[in-house]
C-alpha cells in the first residue's frame, strides 16, 4: 500500500536504472564468456620458453 503517488522523476530514474542494469549484466556476460573460452582453449597458460644458458 503506497502512502502517496510516485513522482514522475522516480519513474524516469527507474527506467534508467533498469537500462544501466541490463548493460552491466550484458558486459559481465561477455567478460565471463571470453574467460570461459580462454580457459577451455588453454590460452591462460604462460608460454613455455627454452632454457637459455
Amino acid at each position: 500500500m503506497a502512502l502517496g503517488k510516485q513522482h514522475e522523476i522516480h519513474t524516469r530514474r527507474y527506467g534508467r536504472n533498469v537500462g544501466v542494469g541490463l548493460l552491466l549484466a550484458g558486459f559481465i556476460a561477455i567478460i565471463f564468456g571470453l574467460t570461459v573460452v580462454k580457459v577451455t582453449r588453454g590460452d591462460h597458460e604462460p608460454p613455455r620458453g627454452e632454457v637459455q644458458e
